[in-house]
């Protein structure tokens, strides 16, 4: 077990650099918003429904650093993620005392790692974690950027490059899963929305290899999707799951059969409205 947490948090540093760059379609002005908000140490925030691109814009915004100033760093930029859940604790996110052997060893959280080595820390759809864990991150999203340890009685400065970057779907928000007013308001926001049919086109074709003319509908099905939010669908389809359709039709997949599985099956389980979203499907697709 000591073994296990000591590779998994060796990994969420040293082994969590870009060496490729990751495709990103910019929407709006987030990439000047972010480039801003790190070259002032500002937290950001990123807030949109599933799928539209959340963790890959801060792939890309990553290697985006690494090669601003026009020379490859071998090693990149490090880049923590971490998938938040209900049960995730601050001892997740700081570090823990392990037992090995007779003794017991402190193992760093990928949080700690991430102010040590001047790191982008991502906590991925925070709202998930309990409330008394964003606590702890407050003192490292304003001008003092210090991370207590309690357990060890240390006071961390974060190192040159440290960010902190949290993201969280609106939809689901609800009086028991919300972000604290006086955590909010520690981040500059960015919304992501879904693309037009334009950008969501491109995205789908280089994404998942289809033609140009599959990748247009499907950006057409998406729109039309999307407007059944109102006749009981929970969210919208995600740009991701087009490209999921995009692929499997570039694989040889039929087009209905491969939106029936990637879109109609994947968004509902509710009888009706997968009829209503197939009604679409047929209206664009004739095979």
């Amino acid at each position: 077990m000591t073994k296990k947490n000591e590779s998994y948090t060796q990994l969420a540093v040293e082994d969590f650099r870009l060496t490729e760059e990751p495709y990103y379609l910019e929407i709006n002005d987030e990439v000047s918003l972010f480039e801003a908000a790190y070259d002032n140490n500002i937290p950001v925030l990123l807030k949109g429904p599933t799928g539209v691109g959340k963790t890959r814009f801060i792939e890309h915004m990553t290697w985006r650093l690494q090669n601003s100033a026009g020379e490859t760093s071998p090693d990149g930029v490090p880049l923590i993620t971490v998938a938040c859940h209900e049960d995730l604790t601050a001892s997740d996110l700081v570090g823990r005392y392990l037992l090995e052997g007779d003794e017991t060893r402190w193992i760093d959280g990928p949080i700690t790692r991430a102010t040590k080595a001047g790191a982008i820390c991502y906590l991925d759809e925070v709202v998930e974690a309990r409330k008394d864990t964003t606590v702890l991150i407050h003192p490292l999203t304003d001008y003092r950027r210090l991370l207590p340890v309690e357990k060890r009685g240390e006071l961390l400065e974060a190192a040159d490059g440290f960010l902190l970057v949290m993201s969280y779907n609106p939809g689901y928000q609800s009086a028991l899963k919300d972000l604290k007013h006086s955590t909010r308001q520690r981040f500059i926001s960015i919304d992501f929305g879904y693309p037009d049919r334009d950008q969501e086109t491109a995205i789908i074709e280089v994404e998942s290899g289809a033609s140009p003319e599959y990748s247009r509908d499907l950006a057409k099905l998406a729109e039309k999707v999307r407007n059944l939010k109102e006749h009981g669908l929970g969210e919208g389809v995600s740009t991701r799951l087009l490209v999921y359709a995009g692929k499997l039709i570039a694989a040889g997949i039929s087009p209905r059969r491969a939106c029936q599985v990637s879109v109609v099956w994947a968004l509902t389980d509710d009888m009706e409205v997968q009829r209503s979203i197939e009604e679409v499907v047929t209206s664009i697709f004739d095979e």
